[in-house]
């Protein structure tokens, strides 16, 4: 099995210490958040918290894929973070990246990045209508989308857990999570607001967005609102199906 590995050059004194647990990483750690898709442990490196991601192995295609044709979602993971910070958009500091192969195919891969002592995610804000200064967080963060997108960051995965919001004394701060689906190019006015479409399903919160972006690009109102509400149904009219789909399926093989 052939290793590569890059480290950023600031945690470079703990090499030693990110080779030990990524090798017996199955026994170490300890287990954070969801694990249906890929494993997420975190450990404790001289008092701060590291998160690190091991990604499933892909199936026998995208194994040959990542071998020799694309970056791996580790690899992406660490260069789309170290290009947010660049840019000034907030994620979790970024530590290394681990790749395994063979000569022909792509095995496992692990993320390293510092934990981040979130306050809550925008999903609490899907959940809880009444939360705390609702309205000025769904503001704060439509905002805070508008300049991902005036960055030329279309981040594909712009979902209900993926960001992370802290408060600092009366501001909130926000901060992308799992980052390996990302497009960095100029987007027009359709894919900007397509981008809100798999954030929630409540009309509430679609027209406080559409007001809140159509201040910040200065295009009407109903023109935001039409198009954010259409794409987010349509969205869920998608997920659904696919949903249904899929239990159909299970259903066939039983």
């Amino acid at each position: 099995m052939n290793l590569v590995k890059k480290i950023n050059d600031r945690f470079k004194s703990t090499e030693k210490f990110f080779d030990d647990i990524i090798l017996n990483f199955d026994s170490r750690g300890e287990p954070f958040g969801n694990q249906d898709r890929n494993s997420l442990k975190i450990f404790n490196l001289n008092g701060k918290t590291i998160n690190i991601k091991s990604f499933r192995i892909p199936n026998f295609v995208n194994q040959i894929t990542y071998r020799f044709f694309r970056k791996s979602k580790a690899q992406r993971s660490f260069e789309y973070a170290n290009k947010l910070l660049s840019l000034g958009i907030g994620t979790p500091q970024p530590i290394a990246y681990y790749e395994f192969t063979t000569h022909f195919l792509f095995k496992k891969s692990f993320y390293i990045s510092q934990q981040l002592d979130d306050d809550l995610t925008y999903r609490e804000l899907t959940l809880d209508l009444d939360y705390p200064e609702h309205e000025k967080i769904l503001r704060l963060f439509t905002r805070f989308t508008y300049n991902l997108h005036e960055n030329n960051i279309n981040f594909l995965d712009h979902s209900p857990g993926n960001t992370l919001i802290k408060k600092n004394e009366d501001k909130y701060e926000f901060y992308l999570v799992d980052l390996n689906r990302m497009q960095f190019k100029p987007m027009d006015f359709e894919t900007r607001i397509k981008n809100f479409s798999k954030l929630t399903i409540h009309e509430s919160m679609i027209k406080v967005m559409s007001d809140e972006y159509s201040k910040c690009c200065n295009e009407p109102y109903e023109k935001v609102f039409n198009l954010m509400w259409n794409s987010t149904q349509a969205f869920q009219e998608k997920y659904y199906k696919k949903k249904r789909l899929k239990k159909k399926l299970k259903f066939l093989k039983k």
